[in-house]
């Protein structure tokens, strides 16, 4: 089964277009039988994502810290949900066991998973395909910034090499393997 690492935040954010998103990227996933890996919370983005791939049927699988489990409030109605050591063990295993990854509406943490997610994209540590949804224009200054790095000089690829974005997750599903 293929599977796709998500990461999205613990809120919900003001737009309501960011849960809508999550939802029917829950719903795409479900659909085409790609399991969804995650960061384990049963809140925000991340509790909207999970709860969407199960009510269609799909499969879902978490990975949380310890010192987040009561934080995050570990999402307990999915099938499988990792509680480790710490955030460096999360994102390894997140990274781990996704072919792809998809980035939506988030906060540092989503950030810096992302980040460290392209730099080892850039190091060919892996070699896996990373989507930015850009719901509601909502990374469209990160957007500009990644392009201003590029015309810089300062990165080894051409941007769409390392991140491929879409504004809506209707544009993934065409894209997605």
């Amino acid at each position: 089964m293929k599977s796709v690492t998500v990461f999205c935040a613990s809120k919900n954010g003001m737009n309501p277009v960011y849960r809508e998103e999550a939802i029917a990227l829950g719903k795409l996933l479900a659909e085409k039988g790609i399991k969804l890996v995650y960061g384990g919370g049963k809140v925000g983005l991340m509790g909207a994502i999970a709860d969407s791939v199960l009510k269609h049927g799909g499969k879902v699988m978490g990975i949380i810290p310890e010192l987040l489990v009561e934080w995050e409030h570990q999402h307990t109605g999915i099938q499988e949900l990792l509680v480790v050591k710490d955030m460096h063990e999360r994102k390894r295993l997140l990274y781990e066991h996704g072919d792809a990854a998809i980035v939506l509406p988030g906060g540092f943490g989503t950030l810096d998973e992302m980040f460290e997610m392209l730099t080892w994209n850039q190091l060919k540590i892996h070699d896996k395909k990373i989507y930015l949804l850009n719901s509601g224009g909502f990374y469209d200054g990160l957007v500009t910034h990644l392009k201003k790095l590029e015309e810089e000089g300062l990165l080894y690829d051409r941007l769409e090499e390392r991140v491929v974005v879409v504004s809506e997750v209707g544009s993934i599903g065409v894209r997605l393997w």
